[in-house]
Order: C-alpha cells, then sequence, then structure tokens
C-alpha cells in the first residue's frame, strides 16, 4: 500500500498448546527496529513486548531511543519500563496495566458505543478507512480485469 509492504497470517488452531494457554506472535518491522509480541511458552502465555534494532542501528542509539520513548510513556502509564533481553530489550508492563483479552473487549466496545452516539468516527480512524476501502474496491476492479 503506497510502496509499503505488509503481510499478514493468521492461525486458528482448534486448541490452545498443552500445558498452555493463548499464544500470539507479532513482528512489526521498522526502518529502525523492530516491534514484536510474544505470548508462548517462554513468556507464561502472557503477552510480551519487545523491541529489536535494525541492521543499520546500533545498540546504543537503539537504547537512547528506547528510553526517550518509554520515559515518554511513564506520564500517562507509570511503571512502564525497559531492559535488556537477547538482541533487544523487553518493554516492562505493570501487571495493573495487564487487564486481560475480556476486559480490553469492554473497553473497545465502550470506545464504539461512544463514537456511535456522536455518529462519527475518530479522526485517526478515517485515513485507515480510506485506505481499506481503496485496497479491497481497487483489487475487486482488477480481478474482474477492470
Amino acid at each position: 500500500i503506497r510502496d509499503l509492504h505488509a503481510r499478514v497470517s493468521v492461525t486458528w488452531n482448534y486448541r490452545a498448546p498443552e500445558g498452555g494457554g493463548d499464544t500470539h506472535y507479532s513482528v512489526m518491522r521498522g526502518t529502525k527496529s523492530d516491534i514484536i509480541i510474544r505470548q508462548g511458552a517462554e513468556q507464561g502465555y502472557v503477552p510480551e513486548l519487545f523491541v529489536e534494532p535494525s541492521e543499520d542501528m546500533s545498540m546504543t542509539e537503539m537504547e537512547s531511543a528506547v528510553g526517550r520513548a518509554v520515559a515518554g510513556l511513564q506520564a500517562q502509564w507509570p511503571g512502564v519500563g525497559f531492559e535488556p533481553h537477547g538482541p533487544g530489550w523487553r518493554i516492562i508492563i505493570p501487571e495493573r496495566y495487564r487487564i486481560g483479552h475480556e476486559a480490553h473487549f469492554g473497553q473497545v466496545m465502550e470506545k464504539y458505543l461512544g463514537y456511535l452516539a456522536d455518529g462519527a468516527l475518530p479522526d485517526w480512524e478515517v485515513p485507515n478507512m480510506l485506505a481499506k476501502y481503496h485496497t479491497t474496491t481497487s483489487a475487486l476492479a482488477l480481478s474482474r480485469g477492470e
């Protein structure tokens, strides 16, 4: 989309792994770092956030950038931090912010109902909707040879 490459792959297993819960793995690759969400056995089936520098970014530069980003988050979310982990850093998310899937669904529904009552999409959603519908309608036109 607009010279950016994106790929999404989803696997829905019928059952959770033996002795475990939900699993999740996402990688968002950027020019300076990768943002990774892991939720497997190693994380105790709890989602964890990691930042790993790209080849073009030194560990020192990246650590400074992660430190600045985390410092900016601490005003709204006190206790958020970071620590070295493997080739990058693990973002420390205090337990009080880990509300779980069901509670998060409730928060999303509350927001949606507010937008519905206002009769308007949030400003940040408009470009997303335009991109989504442009992509899908263009794909449909291409599939029909138009």
